[in-house]
């Protein structure tokens, strides 16, 4: 995780103070580059203790097209709590019309459920895996989950917003890269690179390929205020390292990906340090 640790210390020593809309201010560098390779073990923090149980919940909910806290919870995942009883989305317009607990259309539902401009609707997943399947040297790969015209209809507007995934062929390897337009380093980030790896892992067996590398490009990159201290505590820890991913051997080339289960999922020799407590700024 080194690629992590040093970027988490470039902000600290680099990065300058700036207002945000949770009225914690934040040390902010703009653009960041990360990238691992899997295929040296999954990147999976060391210096403090990564809630992969959570991270293959709502990764697990993203692929199903989950939106409602309800969904997430079954599958292991707390992380929407907070956001769905945030008082201003308690109070928008869209939950005047729903049930406690909607988190309106958010990440999954774009990928699953996108609405096209006469009114019908597009599975990007499904249409991902078809592509590659059948035009695995397109370089049009991609999945977005950036819908400005329904911003207000969720709970949290995406952070992580799209995804590549690009083929070599040479080597029958997949590669994955995502665009991030906000960057909680300390929380956020550890979660959506284990997050990313694990899709890159699920999307390269179910059609045939190995797992390459995982690229991150990080726009607004920030340690909160209210993160310092945590940060360097973090920092002065000595990585262990990586641990290797298992996924079921049930799950094989043309397993349908909203079939997979939490259970199918562990991390085997994670050796890390004590978790690290900080509250998420929402």
């Amino acid at each position: 995780m080194k690629p992590y640790l040093d970027a988490l210390q470039d902000i600290l020593e680099h990065g300058s103070w700036q207002d945000n809309r949770t009225g914690v201010a934040t040390k902010m560098l703009p653009g960041i580059m990360l990238k691992f390779d899997l295929r040296e073990g999954f990147p999976a923090m060391t210096t403090k203790k990564l809630a992969f149980g959570a991270v293959k919940g709502e990764l697990l909910g993203f692929l199903r097209g989950a939106n409602t806290v309800k969904e997430f919870n079954d599958l292991g995942c707390k992380v929407w709590d907070a956001n769905a009883n945030a008082p201003a989305w308690l109070d928008s317009e869209y939950m005047k019309t729903h049930n406690a607990g909607d988190l309106g259309r958010i990440y999954g539902v774009q990928w699953r459920d996108w609405i096209t401009s006469d009114g019908g609707k597009f599975d990007q997943i499904a249409n991902l895996i078809e592509q590659i399947k059948t035009n695995p040297t397109s370089r049009r790969l991609v999945v977005s989950a950036w819908r400005p015209d329904e911003m207000k209809q969720m709970a949290l507007p995406p952070c992580h917003y799209s995804f590549q995934v690009i083929i070599e062929q040479s080597t029958n390897t997949m590669h994955l890269l995502w665009n991030q337009r906000s960057c909680d380093f300390f929380l956020g980030i550890p979660f959506n690179i284990a997050s990313y790896a694990l899709l890159l892992e699920i999307l390269a067996r179910i059609t045939g390929y190995t797992a390459g590398t995982l690229t991150g490009f990080l726009a607004d990159a920030h340690i909160y205020e209210n993160h310092i201290d945590q940060v360097m505590e973090q920092l002065s820890r000595t990585p262990f390292s990586l641990p290797k991913l298992h996924i079921s051997h049930k799950i094989q080339l043309g397993t349908a990906i909203e079939s997979i289960e939490p259970k199918d999922i562990e991390l085997v020799a994670y050796e890390c340090h004590a978790a690290i407590k900080a509250e998420m700024a929402v």
